[in-house]
């Protein structure tokens, strides 16, 4: 059994409601908006699928766009991928996209009976999925323990300090052994936010972020 660093999950424990509180109000990740919008859980694979470096606001309205015209396996599967890189323009890869949604669907359809699969094993056997998307997934459209990490809950999580990894599968695998599973879908929907919105990349807004005091600020080199 794991031995849980219990100074660690004290900060999870601190900075998670700070959070929580600081972007109340703030727009959703493009997933978590189309879940409270009532998306199934097949339309939300799909739109995982696309999210993939896209900006949300561009994933979100190119997943209501498709799903307008198709919301089902098979309504997909009559799709010609011309038909679907037209709806789903201007995503990132999304000649790629086209062919991998087609192909889900099709496997779905066909090996599932139209049901998504709710197992992280049996996700990342479909095209186009990978760990983050399975995660994503498992935790958002089937509110299961999924931990998804993406380039914001990489970056930040290593500049806080709370751990020292080189990949964002390193970060899954590490946050796995010591973030308690009750903030796993919480950590990934604050940090995308908090991570598009105030720690940025270059340049984060440390004179304003609500947990600059817990941050030990790993590999900034300026702030504003």
């Amino acid at each position: 059994m794991v031995q849980r660093d219990d100074s660690k999950s004290l900060i999870f424990a601190t900075i998670i409601p700070i959070l929580e509180k600081y972007l109340k109000g703030t727009t959703l990740p493009a997933i978590s908006l189309l879940d409270t919008e009532g998306f199934s859980e097949f339309e939300l694979l799909i739109s995982t699928i696309l999210s993939a470096r896209t900006k949300d606001d561009v994933t979100y309205k190119a997943s209501k766009r498709l799903f307008e015209k198709a919301n089902t396996p098979v309504k997909i599967m009559r799709l010609s991928e011309q038909q679907i890189i037209e709806l789903i323009y201007p995503v990132g890869f999304y000649k790629t996209k086209a062919k991998n949604i087609k192909k889900t669907s099709a496997i779905i359809h066909e090996k599932y009976n139209d049901r998504v699969p709710d197992e992280l094993e049996e996700l990342l056997k479909l095209p186009g999925v990978g760990r983050k998307t399975a995660n994503l997934v498992i935790a958002v459209a089937f509110k299961k323990d999924g931990l998804c990490v993406d380039t914001h809950v990489h970056r930040i999580s290593n500049r806080l300090g709370i751990i020292k990894t080189r990949n964002p599968e390193e970060t899954e695998m590490k946050l796995r052994e010591i973030l308690p599973k009750k903030y796993w879908e919480i950590y990934n929907r604050l940090l995308v936010s908090f991570g598009q919105n105030i720690c940025k990349p270059i340049s984060p807004f440390c004179n304003i972020c609500p947990i600059s005091s817990y941050c030990k600020k790993i590999g900034v080199r300026s702030s504003r």
